[in-house]
């Protein structure tokens, strides 16, 4: 393929096969053209912050949405959540496009595998039409198997499989303590908690003895009563005062009205409108199994049904590729096994058969005149069959890109971006489109390098099915597969947005200016293991999590240490969960909650803890530092100077400066979340949301302060010329720049500039951040600290969305840490980094239930003689600099 001029007409463009990109401006790209081949799989690389994005998301794909929602009828156009219109003169030769981001997956837990593939559906109907029913029992609807219908959900926790209790063991954890030293944990803290307590002395209890030794009546009573007695309280008086003030009835302080703990914990969690509390309170609910249902969500009725021996409770918890083992023989037309859960075949009766006309549940429309319940009747049997091949078909795909360890009832909270990302493109593998663009965002995130070898196949099979395939991407191997590169760059920000190379990418070798070449052409060689000797060991032991079965494993300390493993193997459970949650309760702390178990808003999350127990040099661990990919902030009001700390610094300096002094001005005044400075008409926010009946809403700057966010009064106090606003436009390196001598505000700066963040600006809202931004953020603001050693760092893949430049530099910020004294531990796929560290750990060898051990431990070098281990091959390959292939320019 030789690239085409730019320019010409739309229909110049087509018929060439190509797509053009006239006057592209989002973001930083600085009126980029370039012209991409159609039904290709084309990579865009460049470091992060290059402008990759803004050119395949925030361009092509966003006009490409544009024009098709312009076909859409105006109502229809209300309910769909729109793009903006993209900054671009002109796009030719765009037919429809599919975007696929990295992004996770809804917080509602009720949504899942199934669901998201749609496969649940497919399940439901299999049960209802092809299911063995008990003998009399009336066939069912396909809504009858979904726990999320008010027909299909179990009675008793209403189709969450848990119910929810409140224990005097949860609400007080410490029976030793007297209720004046707060026993009763689940009460309010501060002022409300006071109150109940002095109600509790008003009503003659002793408060100062400990809990244990109070009677069962009342501790009972205290916590569970559903009485809300109102009484005088006497407010700062001891219990013998507070008797003679009852006794010569004098004025109380108030009137207070008591609330039982259970009481308080139930109607806070019900009716706060505040998610701190609300969470706070969810903490003394414990969630166990349902016993009707027994976690499986559903009615009796629907799982009395079986298919192949299993109900769908037990059917949908199966993984993906058990489910595929058990339905292959049903699909080739081998139906022992369905047969062995068919039951006995009875007829049904008349009055079955009347009593369901009467409640209008009749006879499904696919086999009216059925009389009979048996699971092998000639209906059954072929819809069976048909409707095994079409899951098996579906599975087909998702096996294939390594995701065969998920359940279909896996909630997609707990699911990686990256996994929810593959499970999407699974779909759209099995929805058989051709002419459209694919627009994937790093499909590559979260893959071992065995598994990526299943995602470039399926990439291919998707462009040969006629598709133009764009993947902004960093994974190294899969741009020596494109059939065209697109470098951009050559840095970040304000120095980035530019198409350094646009062709196939043989030819990127002999672009200076980029990047991406050294480390595509292995020129820039990574840094080998600093060979470090553990100064200790943390063992854990018998560790039981998901698919940790009884695992020991011995953690090294003082050096910096690789956890590897393909997706699925247990090394999150392992390193993620088990090992921080030990460590935290030998440190005295209690754990958080897990990260991937979100709330539903119908109950507590269900929080699994780990069996099993923390031994060896327990002592030389002072303090935990998790640093995951979780956002910053939830709104735009949370941003990188708030959260590093160095806006209090930014603030102080304008307080203090003779303007803001004359007026009185203290460093509340210059945060823009405070009334006394900000923007009224805009509350701080800087621009207001236009609503567009048949559009999508755009945003406009405020009309007030035109974006700046401040008032009038606020932005004439200067600093070296500038005032907050023009700070907070600031990238962080001018900032570093302009505040030179300002220590408090230049140190974080270059840490941040270190980490590869120097693009950024200061004010950049934090929903604005990716996961890898938000990650090296909080890195950095550990980085800020005063290192005296002994802390734990344990990081979830600090290298996803990373371009290997970038990796680099993160990875000499971790060896800080490291020769500081303190430990680093890494759940890690990227072997170049990988092979920097001092210690590797292997977890597999496969997935799911054929993961959850320990295969290898040792030095890279060692762990890379492994045959066992899955890593073994690749990490060998980078140690030994393997050459890799590129296609020839044509």
């Amino acid at each position: 393929m030789t690239k085409p001029a730019s320019g010409g007409s739309s229909r110049t463009a087509g018929a060439s096969g190509f797509l053009e990109v006239r006057g592209a401006r989002e973001n930083n790209l600085e009126d980029v053209d370039v012209a991409i081949p159609r039904n290709a799989l084309v990579v865009f690389s460049g470091v992060s912050g290059s402008g990759k994005s803004s050119l395949a998301f925030g361009t092509i794909y966003a006009e490409a949405q544009r024009r098709y929602f312009e076909s859409v009828a105006p109502y229809a156009r209300r309910l769909i959540d729109q793009a903006g219109v993209p900054d671009v003169d002109a796009i030719d030769g765009l037919p429809p496009a599919v975007a696929l981001q990295q992004q996770r997956g809804s917080s509602n837990a009720r949504s899942s595998v199934g669901s998201v593939t749609t496969l649940s559906s497919l399940v439901r109907m299999m049960y209802s039409r092809a299911g063995a029913y008990p003998p009399c029992q009336p066939m069912l609807y396909a809504e009858d198997f979904s726990p999320n219908t008010p027909q299909g959900a179990c009675p008793s926790c209403h189709g969450l499989g848990h119910v929810y209790e409140v224990t005097e063991a949860s609400m007080v954890p410490d029976p030793s303590l007297s209720i004046r030293e707060r026993a009763v944990a689940a009460w309010p803290p501060a002022w409300h908690g006071q109150n109940l307590r002095d109600i509790l002395v008003t009503l003659g209890y002793d408060i100062d003895r400990p809990w244990k030794d109070l009677s069962r009546k009342d501790r009972n009573w205290i916590l569970f009563t559903e009485e809300t007695p109102t009484v005088p309280v006497y407010a700062g008086f001891t219990a013998a005062e507070t008797r003679a003030a009852l006794r010569r009835k004098l004025e109380p302080s108030y009137m207070g009205t008591f609330t039982g703990a259970r009481r308080y914990v139930l109607q806070t969690f019900a009716n706060t409108q505040s998610a701190l509390m609300r969470k706070r309170v969810s903490r003394f609910m414990k969630g166990q199994p349902c016993p009707a249902c027994h976690g499986k969500r559903l009615k009796p009725e629907a799982l009395s049904v079986t298919f192949a021996g299993a109900d769908i409770g037990e059917f949908l918890k199966m993984p993906l590729d058990q489910v595929a083992s058990l339905l292959e023989p049903i699909a080739k037309g081998d139906f022992r096994a369905h047969a062995a859960g068919a039951g006995a075949d009875k007829e049904v009766t008349r009055r079955d058969r009347a009593a369901r006309a009467a409640s209008g549940r009749a006879v499904h429309a696919a086999s009216p005149d059925v009389r009979r319940s048996s699971a092998l009747s000639e209906e059954k049997r072929l819809a069976a069959q048909r409707l095994a091949d079409g899951v098996l078909a579906r599975l087909r795909q998702l096996r294939e890109l390594g995701l065969g360890y998920l359940t279909l009832d896996r909630a997609t909270p707990t699911l990686s971006a990256g996994e929810l990302q593959r499970l999407r493109l699974a779909t759209q593998l099995s929805s058989l489109l051709f002419g459209v663009v694919y627009v994937l965002d790093e499909p590559s995130a979260g893959l071992h390098p065995s598994d990526s070898q299943a995602l470039y196949g399926a990439l291919e099979r998707l462009r040969d099915a006629g598709n133009s395939v764009l993947v902004v991407e960093h994974d190294l191997d899969l741009m020596r597969r494109a059939q065209w590169l697109v470098d951009v760059g050559p840095e970040a920000g304000e120095r980035g947005g530019r198409v350094l190379y646009s062709g196939v990418p043989a030819g990127l070798r002999d672009v200076a200016e980029s990047r991406t070449a050294g480390y595509l052409f292995a020129k820039i060689p990574a840094p080998g293991s600093r060979g470090r000797t553990p100064a200790g060991w943390l063992e854990l032991q018998g560790i039981r999590r998901h698919n940790l079965r009884g695992v020991d494993a011995r953690i090294p300390l003082g050096v910096l240490t690789a956890v590897t493993g393909i997706s699925g193997s247990g090394k999150s459970s392992l390193v993620a969960q088990a090992l921080p949650e030990l460590v935290l309760l030998h440190l005295g702390h209690e754990p958080e909650d897990d990260p991937v178990e979100a709330e539903d808003g119908d109950g507590p999350a269900v929080i699994e803890t780990t069996g099993g127990h923390l031994a060896g040099d327990v002592d030389a661990v002072q303090r935990l530092v998790q640093v995951d990919q979780k956002p910053i902030g939830r709104t735009p009001r949370s941003n990188l100077a708030t959260y590093t700390g160095l806006f209090d610094h930014v603030r102080r300096l304008f307080a203090a400066t003779p303007d803001a002094r004359r007026r009185r001005f203290d460093a509340g005044r210059f945060s823009f979340n405070v009334p006394k400075g900000r923007c009224e008409t805009c509350e701080g926010e800087g621009f207001v949301s236009v609503e567009l009946l048949f559009m999508p809403s755009v945003y406009a700057p405020c009309s007030t302060c035109h974006g700046a966010r401040y008032n009038e009064a606020t932005l004439k106090v200067l600093w070296k010329g500038r005032n907050i606003a023009q700070v907070l436009q600031m990238t962080v390196e001018e900032a570093h720049e302009f505040f030179g001598g300002e220590d408090a505000v230049a140190r974080p700066l270059q840490l941040l500039i270190e980490i590869g963040l120097g693009y950024l600006r200061l004010g950049q809202p934090a929903t604005e951040l990716s996961g890898g931004e938000a990650q090296r953020i909080k890195l950095a603001t550990e980085l800020q600290r005063s290192q005296r050693g002994r802390n734990l760092y344990v990081l979830d893949e600090p290298t996803t969305g990373l371009h290997a430049s970038d990796a680099d530099r993160l990875l000499v910020q971790l060896q800080r840490l490291v020769d500081a004294g303190n430990t680093v531990v890494m759940i890690e796929h990227d072997m170049r980094a990988v092979m920097q560290a001092d210690w590797v750990i292997d977890v597999g060898p496969g997935a799911g239930d054929a993961g959850g051990r320990l295969v290898a431990s040792g030095t890279p070098h060692q762990v890379s003689q492994e045959t066992g281990s899955r890593t073994a091959l690749f990490l060998a390959q980078e140690l030994q600099g393997h050459p890799r292939n590129i296609a020839p320019v044509k």
